[in-house]
C-alpha cells in the first residue's frame, strides 16, 4: 500500500511537472504601449488630438488677453471712476476670470473625451491583433512586458515582431 501512495506521489509530481513546462512553452510577451506608440493609427490620433490642443489653447490665450488688457485699462481709469462704477469692474472682471476658468475646464474635458474617443480603437486593434497572432503562435497567455506593469521579463517568446508584421508595420 505504501509503495502504490509513492508511485502516486511520482506519477501526480511528473504530471504536473510536464504541465508546468506545457504551460512555460504557451507563455509569450509584448510590450503594449510601446506597439500601440509605433501604430500609424496611434500617431494620427496624437496629431489630431495636439490640433484641437492648440484651437483651444489660442483661444484661452486671446481670452486671457482680452482679461488682462481689461484689468489693465480698469485699473488705470479706477481713480477717475465712481466707486459704484468700480465696483461694477471689479464684478465683470470677475465674471469674466469665472468664464476663463470654465472655458478652460471645458476644454481639458474635452480633450480627455476626444482622446479616449480616438484611442479606444487603436488599443483594441492592438489587443485583437495580439490576440490573433498568439493563437496562430499557439500560445495561451501573453504577458504585457510594458515597463511599469509589474511583469519583469528574462526570457520568453516576444511577440513584437509578429504583431507588427500582422498590422504591416516594418
Amino acid at each position: 500500500m505504501k509503495q502504490i501512495k509513492t508511485l502516486l506521489v511520482a506519477v501526480a509530481l511528473i504530471f504536473g511537472m510536464s504541465n508546468v513546462a506545457n504551460a512555460q512553452s504557451k507563455v509569450a510577451h509584448i510590450a503594449s504601449q510601446e506597439l500601440v506608440n509605433i501604430m500609424p493609427e496611434y500617431k494620427a490620433a496624437m496629431s489630431e488630438l495636439e490640433k484641437l490642443q492648440k484651437t483651444y489653447d489660442a483661444e484661452f490665450k486671446t481670452m486671457a488677453t482680452e482679461l488682462q488688457n481689461k484689468v489693465k485699462i480698469y485699473t488705470q481709469e479706477e481713480k477717475t471712476k465712481t466707486q459704484e462704477e468700480n465696483l461694477k469692474r471689479a464684478q465683470e472682471v470677475q465674471g469674466i476670470e469665472k468664464s476663463v476658468g470654465e472655458y478652460r475646464q471645458k476644454a481639458l474635458k474635452d480633450l480627455q473625451t476626444k482622446e479616449v474617443e480616438l484611442l479606444k480603437p487603436v488599443i483594441e486593434k492592438a489587443r485583437a491583433t495580439v490576440q490573433k497572432v498568439a493563437r496562430d503562435k499557439g500560445y495561451s497567455y501573453v504577458l504585457d512586458s510594458t515597463t511599469g506593469t509589474g511583469v519583469i521579463m528574462a526570457d520568453g517568446y516576444d511577440l513584437m515582431n509578429d504583431v507588427k508584421s500582422a498590422l504591416g508595420i516594418q
